[in-house]
């Protein structure tokens, strides 16, 4: 389908478009057109040629990986985000495995046009470098969260996130099944029920996908959660990092384009 009027306005104050010039933008986007997916369509398998940049406009998809019998789910993103934009830039293959959670609109940008914008306007490479580094400081948070903490901190981190992106509430609603969630955060489901049973002590009980936090000052204290792993906490400098921030706070699970 042609790309809309409407749909490139919208995707025109994504962060690295919004620096860029109409004519650097349209040169960018020379090419594109709308998809829409189903639940469950497969939209790139890892090791896969990457022609395209892809921009989520409407829908959910999980990006993951798998090594030998292991399967394990990297991100999950929301509207309005990009994925694979590293391979695009590299013109390299596919890291990870990229599947619809539900029915999805996405645009997909050829990346040969993307690299000939980003090669002749100066201004519009140094904001795809810009998202480039927010990624890459989405991922250092998220290996830290993985390795220097136990399942049970983890979930608790997680929990804590999901209630300040809510607006603060008792009750959260886990915005993906437990399946997914435990994949996320590096368990099995067993894992992930036993790790809520421990937080029972701090005021944790669970109702299908609805959560109540009872005991939030308990709960942080388990959690001890840091502005140098979570991202929902951290206090940016400038403005480049505010912009940063929103962009990771708009997703699902603190990433930023991947």
């Amino acid at each position: 389908m042609p790309l809309r009027p409407t749909d490139a306005e919208h995707i025109r104050h994504l962060s690295f478009f919004r620096a860029s010039t109409d004519a650097t933008f349209d040169k960018a986007i020379a090419g594109g057109f709308l998809q829409k997916f189903p639940a469950g369509t497969t939209l790139l398998m890892e090791g896969d040629t990457v022609d395209f940049l892809y921009i989520l406009l409407e829908g959910s998809v999980e990006l993951g990986a798998g090594w030998k019998s292991k399967d394990t789910t990297l991100a999950i993103l929301r509207p309005v985000s990009t994925f694979i934009l590293a391979a695009v830039v590299l013109d390299a293959d596919a890291l990870m495995t990229a599947v619809t959670l539900e029915r999805s609109e996405i645009l997909m940008v050829p990346g040969e046009s993307l690299r000939r914008a980003m090669k002749e306007d100066a201004e519009f490479c140094f904001a795809v470098s810009e998202e480039l580094s927010g990624c890459y400081r989405g991922l250092v948070r998220s290996i830290k969260n993985h390795k220097l903490r136990d399942s049970t901190e983890r979930l608790a981190n997680y929990l804590l996130t999901q209630r300040a992106r809510q607006g603060g509430k008792i009750e959260i609603v886990l915005p993906h099944e437990k399946r997914v969630l435990a994949s996320l955060l590096g368990m099995t489901p067993e894992n992930l029920s036993r790790a809520f049973l421990k937080l029972q002590a701090q005021g944790v009980t669970v109702d299908g996908a609805r959560v109540r936090l009872e005991k939030v000052t308990a709960l942080e204290r388990l959690a001890r959660p840091s502005p140098l792993i979570d991202n929902h906490f951290a206090q940016p400098r400038n403005e480049l990092g505010k912009a940063h921030t929103e962009r990771q706070k708009g997703l699902l699970d603190g990433k930023g384009s991947a």
